[in-house]
């Protein structure tokens, strides 16, 4: 009991630690400038003039509307095109399968940057330059996702899918009939990997696209030096960006540590 009361005690003060620097930001968006560079967590004089001079200066509104449908979009194509490419790598023997499998694999330890140079080229050539579809369309399909499904098809029996197609339902039918009704948990495991991600998103979007179509995180980052005489703008908008993060995962949360505990049992 002793000890169970010590980790507890241990992982509240580590939770302290890490959540800190949130706290921080949190009550310095509602502080004004008279005590902007207090370290006190509790403002003495809360006030959410940072909140809406930010939304005001920035027109925060619009970045948030861009951040949304490039991260929907994005996610959406992720799911389908990712849990699609899973579904034959996991339940289909082909020839050059090990070597698809290995190629992916071996493709997650190469940088990210290093596919900056042919994105760039492959979506002006595809003439999307300046659009949306400039920041979609390169990350529609992520590998990890691919990797991820794959390891949960496993968990569906064969035996329920020849059943299926002894009863003349298609491949397609019992991939989005069967197979990923089976894997929720690491649909929303993917959903919540790639919102953090494209949310957070900034340097792919500041080289293709235009200032007014950057998502929040370009923007931010771009214009940030406006606001160095208004730290209190900074914080506040940096909150507005953190709680759809937080809000997705809260919502995800019972799927996403179901999936996380079956990938630790495996």
């Amino acid at each position: 009991m002793a000890k169970k009361a010590l980790l507890y005690v241990i992982l509240i003060i580590v939770a302290i630690i890490c959540a800190g620097p949130f706290f921080w930001m949190l009550s310095t968006s509602f502080k004004g400038n008279e005590n902007i560079y207090e370290m006190a967590l509790i403002p003495q004089n809360p006030t959410f003039a940072n909140y809406v001079g930010v939304v005001e200066f920035l027109q925060l509104h619009k970045y948030i509307w861009n951040t949304l449908y490039m991260t929907f979009f994005g996610i959406l194509l992720d799911v389908v095109f990712a849990s699609l490419c899973a579904y034959p790598l996991a339940k289909f023997d082909f020839y050059g399968k090990k070597w698809v499998i290995s190629i992916l694999l071996v493709t997650q330890i190469l940088p990210a940057a290093a596919g900056l140079i042919v994105n760039y080229i492959t979506v002006g050539a595809l003439g999307m330059m300046g659009s949306y579809w400039a920041v979609i369309i390169p990350s529609s399909v992520a590998v990890f996702s691919i990797i991820l499904f794959r390891q949960a098809y496993f968990s569906v029996s064969n035996e329920v899918l020849e059943a299926a197609r002894i009863d003349g339902a298609s491949e397609i039918k019992i991939w989005y009939r069967i197979m990923v009704p089976q894997i929720m948990p690491t649909v929303s495991t993917v959903i919540i990997f790639d919102f953090i991600n494209k949310w957070n998103n900034f340097l792919w979007p500041i080289i293709v696209l235009d200032t007014d179509k950057y998502p929040i995180a370009a923007a931010l980052n771009n214009l940030k030096g406006a606001f160095n005489f208004q730290f209190g703008y900074i914080a506040a908008a940096t909150i507005i960006s953190i709680v759809p993060i937080i809000i997705v995962f809260v919502f995800f949360q019972k799927n996403y540590i179901n999936s996380v505990a079956g990938a630790v049992k495996g």
